[in-house]
């Protein structure tokens, strides 16, 4: 095999078939045409989170009521709203009393919304919780076991700055459920279209237009997964029963769909739904 061929079968090209970024943390997120991209993830990705009063996170896996949350973006805003408590809006202006919150592991410094936002939040939870946005001052930086000599930051996301999933991959679990189950159950930031079934796990890089974005770790599932993100409420056990029956990992102790990326470069410019990239695979 001569060395044009050989390269020509460690790349393919794929395209970017939809983008998603989630404001609030476990909240509903929003589809996007164009994402720009910072060097934490796409711009106003999981810039704010919904702690409990003593500064440990929540999410759907909490709280599946979270689901019915709906974000919104203005230019100089973010607005809330869900079903029964009407809107709130958060000026980015705003910088509230600096606070530190616990986002799993990591202590991570913050910015409280204050006593509305607050209120707002327990009329739709039931009981007391704070909204809380990011405080870029202290970098949090995802795990180096994963992510090498690479120092990737990230905001409230689990540990990466993207999730990436390939539209194949739906494909093929939604062909073993007995009811298909749409993407935002899985709350990627990226969808790609071009790769086999669970070919996301044989890619090492995409790169296109100045980006380079690198594939770190499998993402392993919980019971978000479970939740009707249009009701808000658990619905049975799947997609995990299914999942963990080939897509368990003893390594990652847990069933494995879609993959964490980081950024290596490219901050400051755009990814585009129907843009081309090419996808390397590992050697």
């Amino acid at each position: 095999m001569d060395t044009a061929t050989g390269a020509a079968r460690l790349a393919r090209m794929i395209t970017v078939t939809a983008l998603n970024i989630y404001p609030v943390k476990s909240c509903k997120g929003i589809a996007l045409e164009q994402a720009l991209i910072a060097d934490t993830g796409f711009a106003r990705d999981r810039e704010w989170l919904i702690a409990r009063p003593d500064g440990q996170f929540i999410t759907q896996r909490q709280e599946p009521r979270l689901a019915l949350i709906t974000t919104a973006l203005t230019d100089d805003a973010l607005i809330l709203s869900a079903p029964e408590i009407g809107t709130l809006t958060i000026p980015f202006a705003m910088h509230g009393d600096p606070v530190e919150v616990t986002c799993w592991r990591d202590k991570c410094a913050a910015f409280d919304a204050g006593a509305e936002a607050a209120a707002w939040l327990e009329a739709h939870l039931g009981k007391p919780h704070r909204l809380v946005r990011f405080d870029p001052s202290r970098r949090r930086l995802s795990s180096k076991e994963w992510t090498h000599d690479v120092a990737a930051i990230t905001q409230f996301a689990d540990g990466f700055a993207f999730l990436t999933i390939s539209q194949a991959s739906l494909d093929d679990l939604n062909g073993r459920l007995a009811r298909p189950l749409p993407m935002n159950r899985f709350r990627p930031n990226l969808v790609i279209d071009g790769l086999p079934p669970f070919g996301e796990d044989d890619v090492h890089e995409f790169t296109g237009d100045g980006v380079r974005l690198r594939i770190v770790k499998p993402c392993t599932r919980c019971a978000i997964t479970t939740t009707d993100q249009t009701t808000g409420q658990r619905d049975g056990d799947e997609p995990l029963r299914t999942l963990r029956s080939y897509r368990f990992s003893r390594e990652l102790k847990g069933v494995m769909f879609g993959q964490n990326v980081i950024l290596i470069e490219g901050a400051g410019r755009r990814l585009r739904v129907g843009q081309q990239l090419e996808a390397t695979l590992k050697a």
